[in-house]
């Protein structure tokens, strides 16, 4: 992984892990040190150095904690946790009592049977069948569903700004390797223009070295925009479109030691996205729970004190209500709740196995892109810097076309932008496997469960 990034780890682990945090690193070396200088070049080879000299550079842990401070879609997610928060202390309170006064034969004054009184009445529902921790249970596990969605937001933000980050790496690398290409370039120019001033070649050939050193140009004017947009959708994810920071910090050749496909595999079970699924299941529950309960009917309590005017008496009253379940019982409730319920166990199904098929896919394919690396680097590049090295030298002594010299600079500079794709892709696909097992490739299998937020 990128590592050796991120120095204070706990303050960013999550509930679950946290993507290429905790990882154990094992350095990739490059095959030997080549005539460009790859991956390894000093600062000064950078072109945009002097620009960037100025500011502050960036590591993978301050990337993560600005996103995770400045990043509003996260945000939202946690006031969505305090807002059910208050459905839950909702749900929790009793109904509320009423008071009635009521007022009979008004205006009748003392006409001859008139009993003018006035009755004030006090009425309380009372709750039967467990409504009331119904309701608690499933106010409660939807705030517990929003949690997990907070805790997979997290874990996806952390992807991407890790992924983010990867690319920028990737782009100083390009940048860096089109410059030192462009300079190779020019060396060729000025070696064959000497070639051309002592007549042991043809003018065209010069022309055809310009045409070269151009093209290099070019991909080099592109790599530099490549990172400066790079840049750009890296300060996005916490909301500044102008990067603030002078060089992103890291080693794109660092690996990670992962365990078998049966241990990760197994894994997977505690991403949040799971574990959301599994909790709509328990909520659909709930949910059901609640509907059966309001089978069973309320009763109202009332009493009463009643005041007769013309004879200056009191009466108590005690009136008891139940509704009669004739007709409404709540099975259309019912109905939907049961269905719901068959859904939410239908829905953790095609969860579960959306997860494992991405699982199976992302690991097969770090399997390759590991592959790719290692033939790379101890096959293509050192072959690829051989022949450079004896065209280039064979052509100032004569032996080899101008053209053969050519091929083997570009067929070197293809395979170190390839080999930086590779190492900026098996990256990126041991964070996806880390988002996916929601925790580090090489970590513990049970980690802290820490509340989301707590460790901001």
């Amino acid at each position: 992984m990128i590592l050796n990034l991120l120095c204070a780890v706990p303050r960013y682990v999550g509930p679950v892990g946290l993507i290429v945090l905790n990882l154990s690193t094992v350095p990739t070396v490059i095959a030997e040190e080549t005539a460009v200088n790859f991956i390894s070049a000093p600062e000064s080879a950078n072109p945009t150095a002097a620009v960037h000299e100025a500011k502050v550079d960036l590591n993978l842990a301050e990337a993560v904690r600005r996103a995770l401070k400045g990043n509003p879609e996260f945000a939202a997610y946690a006031k969505e946790i305090a807002a059910l928060e208050g459905a839950v202390v909702q749900a929790g309170l009793l109904r509320n009592p009423e008071l009635a006064v009521e007022e009979e034969d008004i205006g009748a004054g003392q006409s001859l049977g008139a009993q003018q009184f006035v009755t004030i009445r006090l009425s309380q529902l009372i709750e039967l069948g467990g409504k009331r921790h119904a309701r608690v249970k499933t106010a409660t596990m939807a705030q517990e569903i929003a949690r997990k969605e907070h805790e997979a937001k997290r874990l996806e933000l952390l992807a991407r700004v890790a992924d983010s980050f990867i690319d920028v790496l990737a782009a100083q690398e390009r940048t860096r390797l089109a410059d030192q290409s462009v300079r190779l370039a020019q060396t060729v120019v000025n070696v064959v223009a000497k070639r051309v001033q002592a007549g042991k070649a043809p003018p065209i050939e010069e022309t055809k070295a310009k045409v070269a050193l151009s093209t290099a140009r070019i991909e080099h004017e592109q790599a530099k925009r490549d990172l400066a947009a790079s840049r750009k959708r890296l300060t996005l994810l916490w909301g500044d479109p102008l990067p603030q920071f002078g060089r992103a910090l890291g080693d794109i050749t660092s690996a990670a030691a992962f365990p078998s496909f049966e241990v990760l595999a197994g894994r997977v079970r505690s991403n949040p996205v799971a574990l959301r699924s599994a909790l709509s299941v328990e909520h659909r529950k709930a949910v059901l729970d609640l509907e059966q309960s309001r089978r069973i009917p309320d009763i109202t309590v009332s009493t009463a004190v009643r005041h007769y005017q013309r004879l200056g008496e009191n009466t108590a009253l005690l009136t008891l209500s139940v509704p009669l379940p004739l007709f409404d019982r709540n099975q259309g409730n019912l109905q939907e709740a049961h269905h719901r319920l068959d859904k939410a166990v239908d829905e953790q199904a095609a969860t579960d196995l959306s997860l494992q098929t991405q699982f199976a896919q992302s690991y097969e394919a770090l399997l390759a892109a590991q592959n790719e690396i290692t033939v790379l680097r101890d096959e293509v590049l050192p072959a690829a810097k051989s022949a450079f090295d004896v065209a280039n030298r064979g052509y100032e002594l004569g032996k080899f076309s101008f053209l053969e010299t050519l091929d083997a600079q570009r067929t070197l500079f293809e395979n170190q932008t390839l080999y930086v794709h590779a190492l900026a892709n098996y990256q990126k696909l041991v964070n996806e496997l880390e988002r996916l097992t929601a925790a580090p490739i090489n970590g513990n299998v049970n980690p802290p469960d820490y509340r989301a937020g707590t460790n901001l």
